[in-house]
């Protein structure tokens, strides 16, 4: 699914088939965003077939946290030239509590080429931000597109929800300043890791008022 020229959207939409949002920036640089689970890559690889593509097509890989459901892909491009970026944050916490993550990944001895830091991050000529959101994991972050007015969120926020705190490293109260943090923003599209995306200033903006008034009550 086309979101708009040079962004396309490969949808969660089945636990069989797959298992959570892949975004896709073709620009300058091909970018994906959260490749999902290794076993369940088909889907995401159709897409770009679909496209005329293929992962080693892909340059750069961002992650926007260490769950398995969003990064263990990562396989997939083992054998080709793909860049793969992940918060440092987030690789200091791996490395604290599950010091054998590469090899459940099935990439013994893992290291990411880029260690994702807060702020602005630049891919050719696309600039981003990285916003550094714990909450939902220690090291997650949010990736922002200015010039689109576009926000990839992974699983911080959703359409009508939020992302789970029980999981090793969540935080409810890390959540909500991240939440706010990242509402602040001028956005247009909220890109989220599971579920539908928010289109439209208005809806972004009720969208993380409904979050607040009703989710921040939980957690």
């Amino acid at each position: 699914m086309k979101i708009f020229d040079n962004l396309h959207f490969f949808p969660w939409n089945s636990m069989t088939a797959n298992n959570c949002n892949t975004y896709f920036i073709d620009c300058e640089k091909r970018i994906l965003v959260d490749p999902g689970h290794y076993h369940l890559f088909d889907h995401v690889r159709d897409e770009l077939s679909g496209l005329s593509l293929s992962p080693k097509d892909i340059e750069m890989v961002i992650i926007t946290h260490a769950h398995p459901d969003h990064m263990e892909g990562v396989k997939i491009f083992q054998e080709t030239d793909t860049q793969i970026a992940v918060s440092s944050a987030e690789m200091e916490f791996i490395k604290a509590v599950a010091p054998h993550y590469g090899e459940a990944l099935g990439i013994p001895g893992f290291e990411p080429d880029i260690l994702l830091q807060e702020g602005d991050l630049k891919i050719g000529s696309l600039n981003f931000e990285v916003i550094h959101t714990p909450g939902h994991s220690p090291g997650s972050v949010c990736l922002y597109w200015p010039d689109k007015k576009t926000l990839f969120t992974g699983d911080v926020v959703f359409d009508q929800g939020i992302g789970r705190t029980d999981l090793p490293g969540g935080d409810g109260e890390k959540l909500k300043e991240s939440i706010r943090k990242i509402s602040s923003l001028d956005v247009d599209y909220v890109l989220t890791g599971h579920g539908d995306i928010v289109a439209g200033k208005e809806a972004v903006k009720q969208n993380f008022k409904a979050i607040e008034d009703f989710w921040f009550g939980y957690i």
